[in-house]
């Protein structure tokens, strides 16, 4: 089930997406001793995760997973990974063993393959937290490309954004969690927002599909 839950600002967004990750972590170390959240990069995540550092949080129950890496140098600051650590891991006392982050600097196929390992022992996740980008995409599952099916992390080439390398976690592993959060900001999303509430046939459209997706979106992304 998908709803759509339209906030009055961006910094609204942010602030409710923190409060439903640290919700969602106390429900897991409650019922199972620890807490599996697979994270998202851009601005609205971003700001969120900012606002988790305030946070009393049992940090050492916490493992944070990624959605998808671009194929860069670990502490080139377009990696995912490295905008997460300077807004959130490096602040807090997340042991570094609880960061299951994507070793995409060893080329897409060799860390798809690795990741894929790596997670298949991990899963069902507990939250998976996603964007969406001005095409529809979410993670780096672009319009037009084919989805794998039977893995869990897949490589990517040929992106229509920079770097064109990536590795992205599949339907297969966006399943995986009782919940999804979507955060969508921006004049510049507008139009794909509209798009997929129409039924367009989106890549974002079909990891909503996979079951509970809340989807937090401002008044510029949201529109009339």
């Amino acid at each position: 089930m998908i709803h759509f839950i339209r906030f009055e600002s961006a910094e609204a967004v942010a602030e409710d997406a923190a409060r439903r990750i640290r919700d969602a972590a106390g429900r897991a170390i409650d019922a199972r001793g620890r807490f599996l959240c697979v994270l998202a990069g851009g601005r609205t995540p971003l700001a969120a995760y900012e606002r988790l550092v305030h946070g009393s949080e049992d940090w050492a129950r916490w493992h944070l997973f990624l959605g998808d890496e671009r194929c860069l140098p670990p502490e080139d600051p377009d990696r995912n990974s490295r905008a997460i650590a300077l807004a959130l891991t490096e602040r807090v006392a997340i042991p570094p063993d609880n960061l299951h982050w994507i070793p995409a600097e060893l080329g897409a196929e060799s860390a798809a393959d690795r990741y894929d390992t790596l997670i298949a022992d991990r899963i069902p996740f507990d939250l998976i937290l996603l964007g969406m980008g001005e095409d529809g995409h979410t993670a780096s599952l672009f319009p037009g490309h084919a989805i794998s099916t039977d893995v869990r992390a897949a490589p990517v080439h040929e992106a229509p954004k920079p770097p064109p390398d990536r590795v992205t976690l599949t339907p297969l592993a966006l399943a995986a969690a009782p919940e999804r959060l979507i955060l969508v900001t921006g004049a510049g999303k507008r139009e794909a927002l509209a798009a997929w509430r129409r039924g367009a046939d989106l890549p974002v459209a079909r990891v909503a599909a996979l079951g509970r997706t809340d989807v937090l979106m401002d008044p510029d992304a949201a529109g009339d």
